[in-house]
């Protein structure tokens, strides 16, 4: 039996994960886990984030998978050494990756970031950018109302457009050339978030590295999947099964009709 990659997630934004993990790495197979019941963990105190995640990664880990990848900026923040010191396999979070691709982007040296209110809180990001460059100057704003735009799928209107818009208007008085997605359901909202930000900006989805250290550490513990490998992905959530089905079908698209999945909802205890 294959052996997936486990990835888990507050709600639907660690699918902008599962997407670029299929691009770059077509033969493995995803487990993916949604909280959507519980979803968002931003303004949730960092106890009960931790406590979900050890809830979902239990859940995963009887699948036998040979990663788990905590695609969730804020369980990344609280919960990822915690549940590095609990479980026997490589866990991967989303913060590191993205720190490091907007370091190697940016020339103004201003990188600013935008998250959930506990990710901001928490300083990760900004601990990880300075630890790669101590000289890096970082600007950081909580964005509360982009996950329940992303949750109910509701990406494209003018009323989004003009709730991206009123939150980052205090991040466009600056010199800052990157700003950092710092949750994975953003890429949700890039299109309105570029408009707000202007093209002088270059938006960093964390998504794209975070699948090059996955196929890094695959590649050197010898994991990566055969070339006749052909994946059937699982993807499960906590909360509304069909509309989490039609948000991720939508964003996978042509990846989800060519490859076999099976939807689940767990019955666990939420």
């Amino acid at each position: 039996m294959q052996q997936a990659i486990a990835i888990l997630d507050s709600g639907v934004g660690g699918l902008t994960v599962v997407r670029e993990v299929m691009r770059q790495l077509p033969r493995e197979k995803i487990l993916y886990f949604g909280d959507t019941a519980r979803t968002p963990y931003g303004p949730r105190p960092a106890e009960e984030v931790i406590s979900f995640t050890r809830e979902i990664v239990d859940y995963l880990v009887q699948y036998q998978p040979k990663m788990v990848v905590i695609a969730c900026n804020t369980a990344t923040a609280v919960a990822l050494e915690d549940i590095r010191s609990r479980i026997d396999l490589p866990v991967v979070g989303v913060i590191n990756p993205g720190a490091r691709a907007a370091i190697g982007r940016t020339k103004s040296g201003m990188v600013g970031v935008i998250g959930t209110e506990g990710t901001i809180k928490s300083r990760a990001y900004e601990t990880a950018l300075k630890t790669l460059s101590p000289r890096v100057a970082v600007v950081s704003r909580a964005c509360p109302a982009f996950v329940p735009l992303v949750e109910d799928g509701n990406f494209l209107s003018p009323e989004t457009y003009e709730t991206v818009s009123a939150s980052l208007a205090s991040l466009r008085n600056n010199e800052m050339d990157c700003l950092i997605l710092g949750c994975t359901h953003y890429p949700f909202l890039s299109d309105a978030i570029s408009e707000a930000m202007g093209s002088d900006v270059t938006l960093i989805n964390s998504a794209e590295e975070t699948a090059r250290e996955i196929s890094t550490i695959l590649h050197e513990k010898h994991q990566l999947a055969g070339r006749d490998e052909v994946p059937v992905h699982q993807f499960f959530c906590s909360g509304d099964s069909r509309k989490f089905q039609d948000i991720a079908q939508n964003w996978l698209g042509e990846q989800i009709r060519l490859t076999p999945v099976i939807w689940q909802v767990p019955h666990i205890s939420m």
